[in-house]
């Protein structure tokens, strides 16, 4: 009786999310090695095309930077954000952004979002990017909200995050083998391809659900800390209650004073002093009536997971705090590893090929969950024909 429910839900329960499912599987699959792909892709965006740049050559001023990219974007776009990468081949990315939130779909709630590349080195403006319609930033608002806004699409795509979430406990439950026979347990491990193919697709189903289980499950959690607030700090705490950090020391420096009236540049040149190597860093920025201007700095490419984060008094100019990936009690850690969780980065290649696998095997199971539905559909009599 309970084992009949269970496969009751767990069909209607598919049945009812598995489109968006598929979606949100498919385009996290795609969107899993976009930062590998931009620089190869829009080459002439992300890399420098003069063809020497002289190894003593200094960048200009950020002030100056965000100047030049103001005044290549209509007149009521202004630049927000900032990416910089310390590589000598690279250019800075200068961001503006605006959504309307009282708009559903994407084409409107998203008022304008245009990105400027720009040689730090020159001032050249190399690009200038419609990035609300570019086709990663499509993918990725597909992902978050089908296009249909954060309010609308983020909810439903979080509700069925969170059913998907009770599918795969309730498959696994399903898949449990009655007997625990080796001959049965290889089955219910390892696909066989030479079974008819209306088996093959429950094995498919079944088997592939079990062997995905777990990372499933990881991307799914990651997936939930990102839409809901509470969620990622209920986490935060629980794994932090089984971390002591009385002998965990805040990172301290001697003290450092920037030019407050300078802030924006000379805050950049000490990030980019202190961290020649690192990968990225990111600058918002910040109204002249916030407290603290910040910088980001991720140390390691393709990891948001390892970072320093620097911020400075705008009135005072004097470094107040920097917060280190390297000194965060556990649920904070936890939390700081999340993106790279969700898109497979923690470990590098290897975890994101796994993370593209299993976002592809997540897409498939719907479909083959509705072909499996559609064939055991109970088949309609045929009338029969009466000769005269």
């Amino acid at each position: 009786m309970i084992k009949k429910s269970i496969i009751w839900l767990h069909k209607w329960l598919g049945l009812t999310v598995g489109l968006i499912i598929f979606i949100v599987s498919i385009t996290g699959c795609i969107y899993v090695f976009y930062d590998d792909l931009k620089a190869t892709i829009y080459s002439e965006r992300y890399i420098i095309q003069d063809k020497v740049i002289p190894a003593n050559m200094q960048v200009l001023p950020l002030s100056q930077l965000i100047e030049i990219a103001n005044k290549n974007l209509p007149e009521k776009q202004k630049i927000s954000r900032v990416d910089l990468y310390p590589a000598k081949d690279r250019t800075w990315v200068f961001r503006a952004t605006k959504t309307d939130k009282n708009k559903m779909f994407y084409h409107e709630n998203m008022v304008y979002y245009k990105r400027v590349f720009i040689n730090p080195y020159n001032g050249k403006v190399q690009y200038v990017e419609n990035t609300k319609y570019e086709f990663f930033q499509v993918v990725l608002q597909l992902h978050q909200t089908l296009l249909m806004g954060k309010t609308v699409g983020k909810t439903i795509v979080s509700v069925s995050t969170i059913i998907f979430i009770l599918l795969t406990i309730s498959g696994l439950v399903l898949w449990w083998p009655k007997k625990l026979k080796k001959k049965i347990i290889k089955k219910s491990v390892w696909i066989d391809y030479s079974v008819k193919w209306k088996r093959l697709v429950y094995d498919l189903h079944n088997v592939l659900g079990f062997q995905t289980f777990l990372f499933a499950l990881t991307i799914a959690y990651t997936g939930l800390i990102f839409a809901y607030p509470s969620f990622k700090d209920f986490s935060i705490n629980l794994f932090n209650l089984v971390d002591n950090p009385t002998n965990r020391k805040d990172k301290k420096e001697n003290t450092i004073k920037l030019n407050p009236q300078n802030i924006l540049n000379e805050s950049l040149v000490f990030s980019l002093k202190k961290h020649p190597n690192a990968d990225m860093m990111s600058i918002r920025l910040r109204d002249k009536d916030e407290d603290e201007q910040d910088v980001q700095v991720r140390l390691s490419k393709g990891k948001t997971s390892n970072f320093e984060w620097y911020y400075f008094n705008q009135s005072s100019g004097e470094l107040t705090n920097i917060k280190s990936s390297k000194n965060l009690q556990l649920g904070n850690k936890i939390a700081g590893m999340n993106y790279d969780l969700h898109t497979g980065g923690i470990l590098g290649y290897p975890t994101k090929i796994l993370a593209f696998i299993v976002s592809f095997v997540c897409a498939s199971l719907p479909v083959t969950g509705a072909i499996f539905w559609w064939n055991r559909r109970p088949k309609k009599k045929k009338k029969a024909v009466i000769r005269k």
